[in-house]
């Protein structure tokens, strides 16, 4: 496999972005500022590691002007050194190689349609109506269902399953394992059924829409509606195991870390973080630019862009044990406090 190398002042040149030093270094990779090579290059854009950059042995750094006077190297210089080097870092990312094709050991619907640029990789199945578009990649094993659309230059990576009615946009990456357009978790309660009673399942009659640029993270689950679709809008990052319920609407360039769900029908806007494990309850509305720390639990809308949190900091477990004794106790002290009041107001 051939070496990928860029010089200093070409990757000035191709970024936008101005260098300081020797512009004829060639640099081969990337990496950390600690283990950073002399052909290889760092960044800087956390200042709590800005004590490794005096002693780093990369031959470029990227980062912000107010550090170039103390960076030992040369420098290319960015207004956001992480934005940079992720792109940076794409130029020397290895890609596995793929050709235009079906794998003989590919199940194709007779009525699914397949573009000839599309890699269709060993045990897939494609079944009736579904489209792949140009320049599609699907991994080994991805099932692809009726009715289902995978927009050009997508790439499913691997065991990767639309089941039917899902619509994935331009560019879209699906990482191992996740679920699209499996059922919503839709159930009526007849009391008046056998014994007790019993569930009535809800069908679900609905489908996916995943808008371009989207990517969706392993084991990540996504419902299709149960009468409207799901949506993604376009640019939104999921992480692992997410779980999105059904007719969920998420705004574009939205992101959320893993373990977070969203109960059925809940609406987050645009530009929104949802932090790991944090949950937010059906029917609810997040506003454009709301950000929810992780492990938080969302139980009311939100109308203002702004950071929300919720749970208990952690602490030194005897201190815990003690505090979480007098929560029982919340009400009865707040009681008394406001009697406390009044009988001082009275005075």
């Amino acid at each position: 496999m051939s070496t990928i190398n860029y010089t200093v002042a070409e990757l000035a040149e191709r970024f936008g972005l101005e260098w300081k030093g020797d512009g004829s270094r060639v640099i081969t990779g990337v990496s950390t500022l600690a283990a950073a090579t002399r052909d290889q290059l760092g960044f800087l854009s956390n200042n709590k590691y800005a004590t490794q950059l005096s002693t780093t042995s990369a031959g470029v750094v990227v980062l912000r002007e107010e550090h170039v006077a103390t960076c030992p190297t040369s420098a290319l210089v960015a207004k956001d050194p992480y934005v940079a080097y992720a792109r940076i870092a794409a130029l020397f990312e290895r890609m596995p190689a793929t050709s235009p094709g079906i794998h003989p050991s590919a199940v194709v619907a007779a009525s699914a349609r397949v573009s000839a640029s599309a890699s269709i990789g060993p045990c897939c199945v494609i079944e009736n109506g579904a489209v792949i578009e140009d320049g599609v990649v699907l991994g080994p094993h991805c099932i692809i269902g009726e009715e289902c659309t995978v927009g050009a230059q997508s790439r499913l990576v691997a065991r990767v399953t639309l089941v039917i009615r899902v619509t994935l946009g331009k560019r879209v990456l699906v990482h191992p394992g996740a679920v699209i357009g499996s059922d919503g978790f839709g159930n009526a309660f007849d009391r008046d059924g056998p014994g007790h009673g019993c569930w009535v399942k809800l069908p679900q009659l609905g489908g996916v829409c995943i808008g371009d640029d989207c990517e969706i993270g392993a084991n990540t689950t996504i419902d299709r509606g149960a009468l409207d679709d799901t949506v993604l809008e376009e640019d939104v990052r999921l992480d692992n195991q997410i779980q999105i319920a059904h007719n969920v609407h998420i705004g574009a360039h939205t992101a959320m870390a893993g373990c977070a769900a969203v109960a059925g029908t809940a609406k987050i806007g645009r530009y929104c973080m949802i932090g790991g494990n944090a949950g937010v309850l059906g029917h609810l509305e997040l506003a454009d630019g709301v950000t929810i720390t992780a492990k938080s639990l969302v139980t009311h809308s939100i109308r203002e862009p702004g950071e929300y949190s919720s749970g208990v900091p952690l602490q030194e477990n005897r201190l815990w044990r003690k505090n979480a004794a007098r929560f029982k106790h919340l009400d009865e002290y707040a009681r008394r406090l406001s009697a406390l009041e009044k009988d001082s107001n009275h005075e």
